[in-house]
């Protein structure tokens, strides 16, 4: 492998700040001490896990791994998708973590040696867009967990709970109380910084296992160890007849990651180093993924015979059981768990990219303050009742992410090859090595075009259907391919990026 000069800041007149360095050669356009390399890089393979859990330990996690297994398939087949699928997540995320890991730096930095020093703020603004628009869904989704504990306690709010009697631009009084709390208490562990974030995480992912673990010994033992199944639903598919459904569910494994691994070097830039990076995605991906799903599967089968029906919403599975303590820990457990996700995938990373579009003068507060705000001027649940409005918005953006994850593993290790020049991240001018052409390199920008518009064809033309799943495959192929082919006709500009 080749060795990676990092052009790691350092010697004399480097501003100095309590983790980064900033080099007065550092155009004040390109940094911030939020954007600067790190000079402290602390965070361990059990932190990166801890990581990997708040993101896996949600109600979306839970439904998404439950629906493998109402598929028409056998619990090995399901068992095999997931296990293939989740490899290839952790293969994917120890490529995007390098760059960022080695370098110090976040996504919408790393972007700029392949975008340009300006030209980055476009992958930066279109991964903003998708987390506000998520961020706000997540809120929405704990607010519905905390709502539940206030009737549980509080009866009498349930005329408030009703949109059509009590509620403003589609939700109820008590659904506007339920977010806008949660939305605050997002706020203020955000607002104290990533150390703040990375205690919230360690723990938070670990304390949804110890309430699954018992949530699960609860139903088994209310349901009989004879109505415990690894299969939810009917064998449809058997032999060969399988495969297709097996590929289509590696597919939306995949899919379900594509969000964080993009901008998994948000997080992989705190890493101690890469082998502790690696280390936490072995055993926060393919491990925790397959015990976290094979422990929704075991509580959702277990709902038939003690509720007399299949219900793959954790936080209704809780609210149905006769103990208020069991509810009120349950709802209250799931909802963190929402947080730490929310957090970890969708106010982190649009503060990374606000931030990165004008680092003079918005910081990283600002940028997730950014992103905060808007989510609730989207009004997130109507976005969230409506499967349309999410398909022609969401998954149109999230056509993007495919190519963008193309275009920045292509550049690193194939057109540089491993080798990043950070100094030149942060130099607004010819004599930088990724000015390109006015700050912008135009074989990504060109890149980009065709490789999302053909899973955005995919999503919303009819007939395409079958290839909705793959989109993200696509778009990395595609994006890899393109920017690879248009980088050769330019040596010129390769030479000087390496």
């Amino acid at each position: 492998m080749a060795t990676i000069p990092t052009g790691a800041p350092s010697g004399a007149g480097a501003a100095e700040h309590a983790d980064v360095i900033i080099k007065p050669t550092y155009d004040e356009n390109l940094v911030n001490p939020d954007l600067a390399p790190l000079r402290k890089q602390s965070w361990g393979a059990y932190n990166i896990f801890a990581f990997w859990m708040s993101d896996v330990h949600s109600v979306g996690g839970y439904v998404t791994a439950g629906s493998l297994f109402s598929l028409g398939l056998v619990s090995w087949q399901v068992l095999l998708a997931l296990l293939i699928g989740i490899v290839i997540v952790q293969v994917f995320c120890n490529l995007v973590a390098k760059p960022s890991q080695v370098s110090g730096t976040p996504y919408p930095v790393i972007c700029r040696a392949s975008f340009g020093v300006k030209g980055a703020n476009i992958p930066a603004i279109i991964r903003g867009l998708i987390a506000v628009a998520w961020y706000g869904i997540q809120t929405y989704l704990a607010s519905s967990a905390l709502m539940i504990v206030a009737l549980r306690f509080f009866p009498d709010l349930a005329p408030y709970a009703d949109v059509a009697r009590h509620g403003f631009v589609g939700l109820s009084t008590l659904g506007w109380a339920s977010f806008m709390l949660l939305w605050v208490l997002q706020a203020l562990v955000f607002w104290r910084g990533m150390e703040a974030i990375r205690v919230f995480i360690d723990w938070a992912g670990p304390a949804v296992y110890v309430v699954m673990i018992a949530l699960a010994v609860y139903l088994v033992a209310k349901a009989g160890l004879d109505n415990v199944s690894l299969t939810l639903g009917e064998v449809k598919y058997t032999g060969w007849a399988a495969v297709p459904v097996m590929i289509n569910a590696v597919a939306l494994v995949v899919s379900y990651f594509s969000g964080p691994m993009l901008n998994f070097g948000d997080f992989s830039r705190y890493g101690q180093s890469f082998a502790a990076v690696k280390r936490g995605n072995f055993w926060g991906l393919p491990v925790n993924f397959l015990g976290f799903s094979i422990l929704t599967v075991v509580t959702t089968s277990c709902t038939l015979p003690v509720f007399g029906h299949m219900i793959t919403d954790p936080v209704e599975t809780v609210s149905r059981i006769d103990s208020t303590f069991a509810v009120v820990l349950g709802a209250f457990t799931f909802m963190t768990a929402t947080i730490g996700i929310n957090i970890v995938a969708n106010f982190v990373s649009p503060a990374f990219d606000f931030s990165n579009v004008a680092p003079k003068t918005i910081s990283w507060r600002m940028g997730g303050m950014i992103a905060a705000v808007g989510s609730i001027f989207i009004t997130p649940w109507n976005l969230y009742n409506n499967p349309a409005v999410i398909h022609y918005t969401l998954d149109v953006l999230g056509a993007f992410i495919g190519p963008l994850f193309g275009i920045l593993i292509a550049d690193f290790y194939g057109v540089k090859k491993q080798r990043v020049i950070v100094d030149d991240l942060y130099v607004m001018g010819p004599t930088g090595a990724y000015w390109y052409e006015n700050g912008y390199n135009m074989a990504a920008v060109m890149a980009v075009v065709p490789s999302a518009l053909v899973p955005v064809l995919c999503a919303v033309v009819p007939g395409l259907e079958g290839l909705a799943n793959f989109t993200w495959f696509i778009g990395c192929g595609l994006g890899y391919v393109t920017y690879s082919l248009l980088m050769k006709r330019q040596p010129r500009l390769v030479a000087r990026a390496v």
